[in-house]
């Protein structure tokens, strides 16, 4: 009876650390997602502030 209890036990256990691991797994890649688009952005902002808009001109 023991040995079906620890079965049980670690078979529940087990499901916890694959959502834990998964959930860290998906933070992380959103993260680097995230920090990949940084420059990106960055430069579009720069090159919008160093252009002029000579639409407003005419």
């Amino acid at each position: 009876m023991r040995t079906i209890a620890l079965f049980l036990v670690l078979l529940m256990l087990q499901g916890c650390v694959s959502t834990v691991v998964g959930t860290a797994v998906g933070t992380v890649t959103t993260l680097a997602v995230e920090t990949a688009k940084v420059p990106f952005k960055v430069a579009g902002a720069v090159v919008d502030v160093a252009t002029d808009d000579e639409d407003e001109e005419d």
